[in-house]
């Protein structure tokens, strides 16, 4: 998907709303919980989009912190203009590299993980790239609670496939896996969308797995 590049986002994240944008989130590295004043349990969002999916669970969730992290400021800024108005207080949101994450968080820091229709990197020489791959399960492995958690959705076959196969080869135990996820809702009835999911639902197939470290 081609991302338009929004004129000083930067600078428009930093003077809309300072109570969501974090401009210095590593000065924050095992201090989360000081950040919102409680000791509520951490849910991050790795690739959050324009937030829909991150702002409907803090909104349900009062209780749960959740922390938004994409890459690209543009990006960023249409999540920072979905909440602005709202008077959610357990909902951050960064500008940040996943490959980083642990410049970002200390160890155990973290009880949850989204990882809500990632770049699948479809060429085989990009495969270090995806956010299962195990580089970024061993990072996972460190920020994570011993009882953390990954939910995982996707509409790539492919990739799914291949984040099957990974998690497994890295010691992660598979759970509620679901092949079609919208013929499901019976079951996951508490699934929130994605802007793309609700767009891309209706062509195929939505994939979603949860993944833990096994004992």
């Amino acid at each position: 998907m081609r991302l338009r590049n929004i004129k000083n986002a930067k600078e428009r994240l930093m003077v809309d709303n300072n109570r969501f944008y974090i401009n210095e989130p590593l000065n924050y590295k095992g201090k989360w919980n000081q950040l919102f004043n409680n000791s509520n349990p951490i849910h991050v969002e790795i690739g959050c989009g324009k937030g829909q999916f991150i702002s409907t669970l803090a909104k349900l969730n009062p209780n749960i912190n959740y922390i938004a992290i994409e890459k690209y400021d543009s990006v960023l800024l249409r999540c920072l203009e979905k909440v602005i108005d709202s008077d959610l207080n357990n909902l951050k949101l960064i500008t940040f590299d996943a490959s980083e994450l642990r410049d970002l968080f200390s160890d155990k820091e973290i009880s949850r993980i989204y990882l809500n229709f990632s770049d699948p990197w479809p060429k085989s020489h990009h495969a270090k790239r995806r956010l299962t791959s195990s580089i970024f399960l061993n990072i996972y492995k460190y920020i994570l609670k011993e009882d953390g958690e990954i939910f995982f959705k996707t509409d790539n076959r492919k990739l799914f496939e291949f984040s099957l196969e990974s998690f497994n080869e890295n010691n992660y135990k598979l759970s509620n896996i679901s092949l079609d996820l919208h013929n499901d809702l019976e079951k996951y009835k508490d699934n929130i969308t994605t802007e793309f999911e609700d767009k891309w639902s209706k062509l195929g197939p939505i994939y979603r797995l949860e993944a833990r470290l096994k004992d």
